[in-house]
């Protein structure tokens, strides 16, 4: 099953012999690493196994949002949000990032409290969000039919072209400096006297002092072949798009059983904003007890099924060597097939709340792997263990929209300069070092 199309790279051919900084990854947390580091003068190499943007950079909603984010989150949001304003003039490609606002509804009193208190969490920041009613929330949703009691407005969130945003970088990327390679997997990381000392790709070695795993749903096996656990596992979304329709609101939305976001194209990107498929896989139980309170949290939205990724990625070797063939070169791109029921379910439910939408037609489907933490914040960290490797990963589904913001929280560690945020809260130690891993919705 084709994903969603993205546009051709002009990838560079020749594998550096030796560069300061290695980035794994080739979404937009790698590209937007790559970029940052480009723009100080860092000589970085950026590879990617299969396509730029190819995986969950290009699968999501399109949302650049502050909105009911973990609190600790939205420092680091609020910096990427004013990143995403500049892209376009800095890079010279487009992303399609625009300020539209989005819209939380809430159809009980309770749900509407609970977004009143997360609201608080924007008092001390330059940011505001609000509850509406009435005809004010009316006049946000053109062509909706029923009754939205309440619902929480961030004028500041925003949204982007996920097919778009990630290439934009990347070539913004290539144009500073960097060299970008796709369809080439970094197999290994080459460690000499305690610290990184170069990495071993599926075409040669490259000495380097520093290595950023940036890698996604990847970054957990990568990882683990050099010794490092990283407890994440996997979540898949499915999404649809739909052809142009005239009118329709602006603002994204999340709504009751759907996500309705607008689209460059006049069409909308639609979801089942309350279900997410979950995989049952050999991680699910080495890594039960450390999710056990997120999936205690979330269970209502979690569909547990056992599929075919069981056999998958038991298959999958967990350790190998440089000159070995390895996982990532076996699956270039991640691309599962979207759970029909979620499709089904949530475009109904869209439909229903916007008439309009029954002139549209499905144009495309797809699904993408999420790669989410027992807290459902990323690693964004040095590795105290091994100097010079540093991890952007586990994003939880939040990655697009902190993408830009991240990429320059890792420059600032890898060049050693002041961090843009305090970056205490997304160490990778607080799963060893006794700290209460939590779920923090904010309310």
């Amino acid at each position: 099953m084709p994903g969603p199309e993205l546009p051709s790279f002009p990838e560079d051919k020749r594998l550096p012999k030796s560069v300061d900084t290695v980035v794994i990854g080739g979404g937009i947390v790698g590209a937007s690493t790559a970029l940052e580091l480009a723009a100080r003068g860092v000589s970085v190499l950026l590879c990617e196994k299969g396509r730029i943007g190819g995986e969950q950079s290009s699968r999501n909603w399109g949302w650049v949002r502050l909105s009911q984010r973990d609190p600790r989150e939205i420092p680091l949001m609020i910096e990427s949000m004013s990143i995403w304003q500049g892209l376009e003039a800095r890079t010279g490609y487009q992303t399609g990032y625009h300020r539209c606002g989005s819209l939380f509804v809430a159809n009980t009193d309770k749900r509407r409290d609970h977004l009143q208190r997360w609201a608080q969490n924007l008092q001390d920041f330059d940011a505001t969000s609000e509850i509406l009613s009435g005809d004010t929330l009316q006049m946000m949703l053109p062509g909706h039919e029923g009754h939205i009691p309440f619902a929480l407005s961030t004028p500041m969130d925003g949204r982007a072209e996920p097919q778009l945003a990630t290439h934009a970088i990347a070539m913004g990327a290539r144009d500073a400096g960097a060299v970008v390679l796709s369809n080439c997997a970094v197999r290994s990381v080459d460690v000499q006297a305690g610290q990184i000392a170069g990495v071993i790709t599926e075409r040669g070695r490259v000495a380097c002092s520093s290595v950023v795993v940036a890698g996604g749903a990847w970054s957990r096996l990568f990882l683990g072949n050099a010794g490092i656990s990283l407890p994440q596992l996997k979540v898949l979304n499915s999404v649809l798009r739909c052809s142009a329709v005239t009118g329709g609101p602006d603002v994204a939305l999340w709504g009751d059983g759907y996500g309705l976001t607008k689209r460059a194209d006049g069409g909308y990107t639609v979801a089942n904003s309350g279900e997410s498929t979950v995989d049952i896989v050999p991680d699910s139980f080495r890594l039960g007890l450390k999710y056990l309170p997120a999936f205690l949290s979330e269970w209502r939205s979690l569909r547990f099924r056992l599929s075919d990724r069981w056999q998958q990625e038991a298959a999958q070797a967990r350790r190998w060597t440089p000159d070995q063939e390895t996982a990532f070169e076996q699956c270039r791109i991640l691309d599962p097939e979207p759970s029909q029921s979620a499709l089904k379910s949530g475009w109904t439910a869209a439909q229903q709340a916007f008439p309009f939408l029954q002139q549209s037609d499905v144009v495309q489907s797809w699904a993408g792997m999420i790669d989410v933490m027992p807290d459902a914040i990323p690693v964004i960290s040095a590795v105290d263990d091994l100097p010079g490797l540093y991890i952007s990963t586990g994003f939880s589904g939040h990655g697009f929209g902190l993408g830009p913001g991240a990429g320059r929280l890792m420059a600032d560690m890898v060049t050693g300069s002041t961090p843009i945020v305090d970056p205490h809260a997304f160490r990778l130690s607080r799963y060893t070092d006794g700290s209460r891993v939590r779920i923090d919705n904010g309310a």
